[in-house]
């Protein structure tokens, strides 16, 4: 099946990078736009779009929107503990960050593109009062209520392979039954944010609709790969009518801060599921999220896979 795959690029993502030398820079999407450029893919060049300050409200509090924007007018300081400082725009290179994310959903809920990507999103620490780990808005929960209180959806199902867990959407959405969480990532008991246990699957009249897949450090394609018939099962029995896919290249071996050695490969087989069941489950509706990633060869190599995948290639 040969489909249509939006591709978020412009200036405005570049500004989402931090002062040198932290680790989250431009370098990350500049060179997967270049790759992509001579990979011979054909993808359709989607622009950013800038989120208001109501779109980002529908999940993040008032006092946490207020207090980026008066860090980003000063320039200074830090935006949590230490790990995502404030420079000077950053609230406004951040609502291009969701804003971007919000686009590539409604691209794919209006059928402009059968599927998109986001290579600067997937920001999946930052909670709805807090930034964190390099996260100042948490673009992924603000989609998942434009989705809902925009378009009327409801069953939703996330599927982060980032080397991190996503505590942020976890425990926001920790008590809610129609969010469908399958997390794969390194354990958190060897890295930030310590959290993803495989205990952890929802609370409440949620229990059972998250799923935490803690591996070992230097685990790497044959784990993640026994983990698809899971994954699978827990797809359809979630039956979502959206699908998005946070796609982190940080677990691939050599990134500075990850302890897992994958290769493109899992990118590729895990985008080839979701894809494929995307379209036997919920009309072809699914997104891709950059994610982290530290090593910008990395990036372009794991997203690569990931759009070929959704082209149907």
């Amino acid at each position: 099946m040969k489909c249509k795959v939006g591709v978020l690029e412009g200036q405005e993502l570049l500004a989402y990078s931090f002062p040198p030398p932290h680790p989250f820079s431009s370098a990350r999407a500049e060179r997967f736009w270049s790759e992509l450029g001579k990979s011979g893919l054909q993808t359709t060049r989607m622009t950013p779009q800038k989120a208001s300050v109501e779109t980002l409200e529908l999940f993040h509090s008032v006092e946490h929107v207020t207090f980026v924007q008066k860090a980003s007018s000063l320039g200074y300081g830090t935006l949590d503990l230490g790990d995502t400082p404030a420079y000077k725009g950053v609230f406004d290179a951040s609502q291009y960050m969701v804003g971007s994310t919000v686009l590539a959903a409604e691209s794919v809920m209006s059928e402009t593109v059968d599927h998109s990507f986001n290579p600067v999103g997937g920001l999946h620490h930052a909670r709805r009062d807090a930034s964190a780990g390099f996260c100042v808005f948490n673009d992924i929960c603000v989609a998942v209520e434009v989705l809902r209180k925009k378009h009327g959806l409801r069953r939703i199902l996330y599927v982060d392979i980032d080397v991190h867990h996503g505590d942020g959407v976890y425990y926001s959405y920790e008590e809610d039954p129609d969010l469908f969480v399958f997390d794969i990532h390194e354990d958190g008991r060897y890295i930030f944010p310590g959290t993803g246990y495989e205990s952890d699957t929802g609370v409440g009249k949620a229990e059972g609709t998250k799923v935490n897949v803690p591996l070992e450090p230097g685990s790497g394609d044959a784990e993640a790969s026994k983990e698809l018939p899971r994954l699978e099962a827990f797809a359809r029995s979630a039956k979502p009518e959206f699908i998005i896919l946070q796609c982190g290249a940080d677990g691939l071996a050599k990134d500075p801060l990850g302890g897992l050695r994958y290769s493109p490969e899992t990118h590729r087989t895990y985008a080839a599921l979701l894809h494929r069941l995307s379209h036997e489950l919920c009309q072809g509706r699914i997104i891709g999220l950059g994610g982290g990633g530290y090593d910008p060869q990395n990036c372009a190599d794991a997203w690569l896979a990931v759009i070929s995948s959704f082209l149907g290639s």
